[in-house]
């Protein structure tokens, strides 16, 4: 079984910096690709920013120039860090990471998010 836990959330001011982190543990054979996700309550989830095996990183038009996702490959675990913080990036982040836990195919697993606010 696979457990993934996302962390680093909390307040934070205008053009401020946050990171938040996503641990994968339980049986993991290989880790595809780490995607993060983000959802204001009652709209569609949003990509933030895609990282790949191969080391490519892509983000999503908003937040481009602002986020960075890296991994630690040895401890199964990925990051995001944010920077120049806007009002419009409050939202529940979630961690999405391709995971091949034995079965011979790549499967999705979610967290239950980490809540970035911004005080006013």
């Amino acid at each position: 079984q696979v457990h993934v836990v996302e962390s680093g959330g909390g307040l934070v001011q205008p053009g401020g910096s946050q990171i938040l982190s996503c641990a994968a543990t339980g049986r993991i054979v290989a880790v595809n690709a780490v995607a993060w996700y983000r959802q204001v309550r009652g709209n569609r989830r949003e990509i933030v920013a895609r990282f790949t095996k191969k080391g490519q990183r892509l983000y999503g038009e908003s937040v481009e120039g602002r986020f960075t996702i890296s991994g630690d490959n040895v401890e199964n675990t990925t990051y995001l860090q944010m920077s120049s913080l806007k009002p419009e990036d409050s939202a529940v982040y979630y961690c999405g990471p391709a995971i091949d836990d034995g079965a011979g195919f790549w499967q999705i697993y979610w967290g239950q998010g980490t809540q970035v606010t911004g005080a006013s």
